[in-house]
Order: C-alpha cells, then sequence, then structure tokens
C-alpha cells in the first residue's frame, strides 16, 4: 500500500527558505512520477513540481528558479528545496504519486486537476510566509 507523509512546513519570512520532504513507501521510484502540489484557501490547485526517474523534472513557471525538486530513492524519499520564498508561496503542500507515469511536464498538469484517477496524495504540510 503506498503512503506518502510530507513534513517541514513551516512559517518563514519572505525571502526565507524551507527544505519540505516527502517519505513513500509501497513505491517503485523508476515506475512512478512524483511531486508537489499546493493550495491555499480559496484558490485553485496548482502543480509546483514533479520528477519522474530523478533527472526528468517540471515546474511550474511561479516557482522556476526558486524550487528545486529532488528524489532519493535509497531513501524513498522526494524533496522540495524552496528558496527566495513569497507570501504567494503560502499554501498547503501536498506530496503525490501516480503509476505507469512517465512524463513529469505532464504529472505536473494532472496532479492539479481535482478528479485527477490513481494520484496517491498525502496529507500535507503548511508553508506560511509573511511580507
Amino acid at each position: 500500500q503506498v503512503q506518502l507523509v510530507e513534513s517541514g512546513g513551516d512559517s518563514v519570512q519572505a525571502g526565507g527558505s524551507l527544505r519540505l520532504s516527502c517519505a513513500a513507501s509501497g513505491i517503485i521510484p523508476d515506475t512512478y512520477c512524483m511531486g508537489w502540489f499546493r493550495q491555499a484557501p480559496g484558490k485553485e490547485r496548482e502543480g509546483v513540481a514533479t520528477i519522474h526517474n530523478t533527472r526528468d523534472s517540471a515546474y511550474a513557471p511561479s516557482v522556476e528558479g526558486r524550487f528545486t525538486i529532488s528524489q532519493d530513492n535509497a531513501k524513498n524519499t522526494l524533496y522540495l528545496q524552496m528558496h527566495n520564498l513569497k507570501p504567494e508561496d503560502t499554501a498547503m503542500y501536498y506530496c503525490a504519486a501516480q503509476s505507469g507515469c512517465y512524463a513529469a511536464m505532464w504529472f505536473l498538469w494532472y496532479v492539479a486537476q481535482e478528479d485527477a484517477n490513481n494520484v496517491y496524495r498525502g496529507q500535507g504540510t503548511q508553508v506560511t510566509v509573511s511580507a
């Protein structure tokens, strides 16, 4: 059974950095896409960053150049390093994974769909950025 557990969320000031972690179990990394999406109250879900097979990655334009996604397959852990955080980054961040996915760019779009099927999701970790 797939289980995703996020950690690392916190409250920081604008310009600060955070690293989110997602401990995954029940996943064979090479056969899954993994990634992060976020949702703030009253706003649409947004795919933030996704990765497949450690090298194929994709980012939302709003975070490109500030966020870096990576995965440590030996530890079955997904990371999201976030720099130069802005108040508009405030949201609940969720880890997600899908089997049989082979393109990070496609998953970046799909993970944001409310009716996405066969996507495993964690419980989320809150990131709050103050001005």
